[in-house]
């Protein structure tokens, strides 16, 4: 009986102790369940600079150091090629849209730049018209007004005193010699002595040993050619003389400006010297040759200029009215500031939903350029939105997160900025050299992880790459500087180190483009590359050394990287 109840007894005590394991379990089941979905249900955090950054909690962004926001729903879903910026980074960044369609084209004329040039049919050469050396020169600087007949030097010419001889012996044969005394005088005359000089040399029946010389136009000095003193040949020119009453507007024009031009239309001229004065003229001659290395063709105006308004050299600006377009060309134009250019190509960002911050690429075929807007002739519709300030700002986003960008736009523009190719003047190398110089210094203090060092290079290759003369750029490679003084701006202007990595990233793209087509350069330049680095996209940078220093991390991963490519 006494075994039966300890059996009994650890009975119900086993079933108490699994009552209470199984009850238990229960709950830790519903616990895990419930915990399960409040986890699915975890709102993201982003930051409003740097919306490739998504965390599962609030913190602050690794890259600026900023406060994380709550990300916004929907941000899933998206095209391929679409990317997303926060209502905040928009604001911060400055960008602004538009509506295609919205704008209208408000003048048909073109504008054209130019100089003011000396006209060259009013141009003349005061030579010596026997040689000798020069006793006295009567006018001794460019720029001094001259008037025909006007003493300009005295030469005393060994030739000249000889011939005089001759005059003054042939002068005493002349009854009985004439043709020799004919012959005397017309030598003399060809040597530019006045009929006047010759009868009075033989009037005092002596020789003269210094002949004037006397200018045969009126005009102005442009170059002086001579120094007192000097010894000139017969024919050496000593003074280049213009009439400055007429003058030459010179106008480049591009080749897609040339339709719109015709000799004889009417030009309106104005100048930085005075403003608030316009002059007419109409195009007298458009140059039938294209030059090749700015791809503009000269067209020129002629002023009259009697109070010596224009200078030649001066700065001047053209306007001529065009042809009238058909409404239907017209229909569809954007604004200027909203194209990028990638070669044969051109872009614009779309904000395809009105009501979200999303934006994608557009490659759209441009018209003809009226005024400040351009005629879309494919890949947009009235009605669309799309970026118009801050472009370059949005396709650098659209670079940093892989999306489609005006760096690897299509098969025409290589993702590898290595194999893009431009067309570089050589007096644009040779400054560029410079460019890539101080790039070499900005990258060392990015490797240093020195933030001030950083802005103050970024400071000084933002005034290098603005002092660049793009005028004999194509439009592609004109918006890729844009896009590398957008960049310095942002790298100059901020106190994140982080934040100036990202921009320098783009930089760097932009700066292999332009040195892999550079013809030459001094020192080998070798291109690196970092796998870990813009959240394990990769980037890559310019060195001159093979040993890798990475300046997306500095010391935290120094060595991180390798050389894929040696330019040059």
């Amino acid at each position: 009986m006494k075994r039966i109840l300890i059996y009994l007894g650890i009975l119900v005590a086993g079933l108490a102790l699994g009552y209470w394991m199984f009850s238990g379990s229960d709950a830790n089941v519903s616990d895990a369940a419930h915990d399960h979905e409040g986890e699915s249900a975890t709102q993201m955090w982003t930051c409003s600079m740097h919306p490739q950054i998504m965390q599962p909690e609030p913190g602050d962004c690794p890259i600026c150091g900023m406060d994380l926001i709550p990300a916004e729903a929907g941000a899933d879903g998206l095209a391929a090629d679409q990317f997303k910026l926060s209502e905040n980074a928009l604001a911060l960044a400055n960008i602004q849209t538009t509506i295609v369609g919205g704008g209208e084209i408000g003048s048909n004329n073109l504008k054209l730049s130019g100089k003011i040039q000396v006209n060259e049919e009013a141009n003349a050469v005061q030579v010596a018209y026997f040689a000798g050396r020069i006793e006295d020169l009567n006018v001794n600087f460019t720029g001094e007004q001259v008037n025909r007949g006007q003493l300009l030097a005295t030469i005393y010419s060994p030739e000249l005193v000889a011939a005089q001889q001759e005059l003054l012996t042939a002068a005493r044969m002349k009854e009985s010699q004439p043709a020799l005394y004919n012959a005397v005088r017309n030598k003399l005359k060809l040597w530019k002595l006045s009929d006047k000089q010759i009868e009075a040399i033989e009037a005092s029946g002596a020789v003269r040993e210094n002949f004037p010389v006397y200018a045969t136009v009126n005009g102005t000095v442009t170059d002086k050619l001579v120094q007192e003193g000097d010894y000139v040949k017969q024919g050496q020119p000593l003074y280049k003389i213009s009439n400055l009453n007429s003058v030459w507007a010179v106008f480049d024009a591009y080749e897609n400006q040339i339709r719109n031009i015709e000799v004889g239309q009417e030009i309106t001229i104005t100048t930085n010297a005075y403003p608030e004065k316009e002059f007419k003229a109409t195009v007298s001659f458009i140059d039938p040759v294209l030059n090749t290395s700015s791809r503009t063709v000269q067209v020129r105006a002629d002023l009259e200029n009697k109070n010596n308004i224009f200078k030649p050299g001066m700065f001047v600006q053209g306007e001529v009215k065009t042809a009238g377009v058909e409404t239907e060309e017209v229909t569809v134009n954007i604004p200027k500031s909203a194209v990028l250019w990638t070669g044969d190509r051109s872009l614009v960002y779309v904000k395809p939903v009105p009501t979200e911050p999303v934006f994608e690429m557009r490659e759209v075929t441009l018209g003809r350029s009226m005024g400040d807007r351009y005629v879309v002739l494919e890949g947009l519709e009235n009605g669309e939105e799309i970026v118009v300030n801050g472009t370059f700002t949005v396709d650098a986003a659209a670079q940093l997160q892989g999306k489609k960008s005006m760096m690897n736009a299509s098969e025409g523009m290589p993702e590898d900025p290595e194999q893009m190719k431009m067309n570089l003047p050589e007096t644009f190398q040779k400054d560029f050299t410079t460019v890539l110089s101080t790039y070499f210094e900005l990258k060392d203090a990015f490797v240093s992880s020195d933030v001030e060092n950083v802005k103050s290079n970024a400071y000084k290759m933002l005034q290098e790459v603005k002092s660049l003369k793009t005028g004999n750029l194509g439009a592609m490679e004109v918006s890729h500087v844009n896009e590398m003084v957008q960049m310095l701006q942002a790298i100059s202007e901020n106190d994140v180190l982080e934040n100036q990595r990202e921009h320098f990233i783009v930089l760097s793209k932009n700066m292999i483009a332009f040195a892999s087509n550079l013809d030459e350069i001094d020192t080998p330049v070798f291109v690196q590359h970092c796998p870990m680095a813009n959240t394990n996209k990769g980037a890559d940078w310019l060195s001159l050394s093979e040993d890798v220093k990475n300046p997306y991390y500095g010391e935290a991963m120094l060595t991180c990287g390798e050389v894929v490519k040696r330019i040059k």
